[in-house]
């Protein structure tokens, strides 16, 4: 290729890259040898437990200090429990609940099983301060909507796993919650300035680096009176200014993938966003998770010109790779995890839901799921009550297509249980949830964001605070449904 050596080591110790299927192709591993920093496993990467410590153990074959990282936030965003559903609870019902030891215990949990696997860091706790009930991206991912509560909750989470010798990396820095857009198809803004951000997006973050988070991840928001047109994975005055400068963090910066829009077409390609990033002072690139080994070295391939152009400075990157191998040092660390009691998610999950009406006579009802698509971040994970139903019939529906006349005949002389997901926020769920509730007994099972909208004639309103398989076993059960 005609590189030199020496830059392309320094460029792949950088990236943080990703590979298709459950079996880490020879290029994937050869490029650990050359110096790459690690992989993200996702859920294409993942069937079963001990495969993924087969994929762990094959990828350290390339390096043993390779840094094997994922997405397992619990509740709604599982990688390692895609094909069912998290056994835990996610953070809003976390929230909820506001019980520290138990976010801490669920967080421990978390970390031993990734541990147990061979993973290294887990791209989580989400600690963004969800203040908009129209966040189509955060929502259940966070502890909630104070920041002094989000804070506490965020700083347990991450001693919590961090206890297992797993790192942890806290997102998304500057703060995601207050979007009501979704970074991996645009480039959301948040107009606001950096008092506002102080009060309440950033206090989740200074909770985290006290707590000693070894990693933060960035977001491709653009906060214009911080970053101006560009977004925060390329602003040196949020990453170097407000995080090292100002709020003292000397761990590893990591960026959110460079593949979604937010950063992708801010930049002009992957290549390019990842020359921007490092400039603004990330260490770790995120390339996402469609990647082969073309696109790697096409990113390796800028780093590297960009470092004979002057577009970067050499003793940029190498303090990029050089944290990024402090990163990797540090999860190499052995834990001591603690031991997850039996129920441990579903027990939390139980003391999450929340109920508001009558729920009384629910003997054998009709179950109507509203169908909900899912973000990027969480992926198709089943959800629902379905699995845990004993006595009752389910059926599927779409808001503003469905008949609310025709659910009514089917039902019969049947109670209602409607089930969806940011039902607030659904077209056409309002008005079939309403049109139902007129003329027929409907409790209605929230699992998304909850926001200040209930329906009207409805008897009953449950919040689950997520949708993992916890969180529908749980409202099973609080509605005696559950086997």
């Amino acid at each position: 290729m005609g590189q030199d050596p020496g830059l392309r080591r320094l460029a792949l110790g950088t990236l943080l890259a990703a590979y298709p299927g459950p079996v880490p192709p020879d290029w994937a591993v050869d490029l650990l040898a050359e110096g790459l920093a690690g992989h993200t496993l996702f859920g294409t990467n993942i069937h079963d437990p001990a495969q993924v410590a087969a994929t762990t153990a094959a990828l350290r074959a390339g390096r043993p200090d390779a840094i094997i990282a994922i997405d397992e936030e619990g509740g709604d965003v599982t990688r390692l429990a895609h094909a069912t559903g998290s056994p835990y609870p996610g953070n809003a019902a976390l929230g909820a609940v506001d019980d520290l030891p138990l976010t801490r215990q669920v967080y421990a949990a978390i970390g031993a099983e990734l541990a147990a696997l061979g993973i290294t860091l887990d791209l989580a706790p989400t600690v963004d301060v969800n203040t908009a009930d129209e966040n189509p991206v955060i929502g259940t991912r966070s502890f909630g909507a104070d920041p002094a509560r989000v804070a506490a909750h965020s700083a347990a989470a991450v001693t919590g796993l961090q206890s297992s010798g797993v790192a942890g990396c806290a997102k998304h820095f500057p703060g995601h919650g207050a979007t009501v857009a979704d970074s991996h198809y645009e480039l959301p803004t948040i107009d606001a300035p950096p008092a506002v951000l102080r009060e309440r997006d950033l206090p989740p973050f200074a909770a985290v680096i006290d707590a000693g988070v070894r990693a933060i991840m960035t977001a491709h928001i653009r906060v214009p009176a911080l970053t101006g047109d560009a977004p925060a994975t390329f602003s040196r005055p949020v990453l170097v200014d407000l995080l090292r400068g100002e709020y003292g963090f000397t761990g590893t910066v990591i960026t959110d993938a460079l593949e979604m829009k937010g950063a992708a077409l801010a930049a002009g390609g992957v290549g390019p966003a990842a020359v921007r990033a490092l400039a603004a002072g990330a260490d770790l690139l995120c390339i996402g998770a469609k990647v082969d080994a073309d696109l790697v070295e096409t990113v390796v391939e800028e780093v590297v010109g960009a470092l004979g152009d002057g577009r970067l400075d050499r003793s940029r990157v190498e303090e990029a790779a050089g944290r990024a191998a402090e990163l990797a040092a540090w999860t190499g660390a052995a834990g001591t995890p603690a031991a997850t009691p039996d129920g441990l998610g579903y027990a939390a999950a139980l003391r999450a839901v929340r109920v508001e009406g009558d729920i009384t006579g629910l003997t054998a009802p009709l179950v109507v799921q509203v169908h909900a698509a899912s973000t990027i971040a969480e992926g198709r994970v089943p959800w629902g009550l379905g699995p845990h139903l004993v006595g009752a019939e389910e059926v599927r529906a779409v808001a503003g297509e469905t008949d609310p006349d025709e659910l009514r005949g089917r039902a019969g002389d049947r109670p209602i249980v409607l089930v969806g997901r940011h039902l607030h926020r659904l077209p056409g769920a309002r008005e079939l949830v309403e049109a139902l509730a007129a003329a027929h007994p409907v409790t209605v099972v929230e699992m998304g964001w909850p926001a200040a909208w209930r329906p009207v004639g409805a008897r009953a309103f449950v919040t689950t605070y997520g949708a993992s398989h916890a969180n529908g076993r749980a409202a099973a059960q609080v509605l005696g449904l559950a086997g």
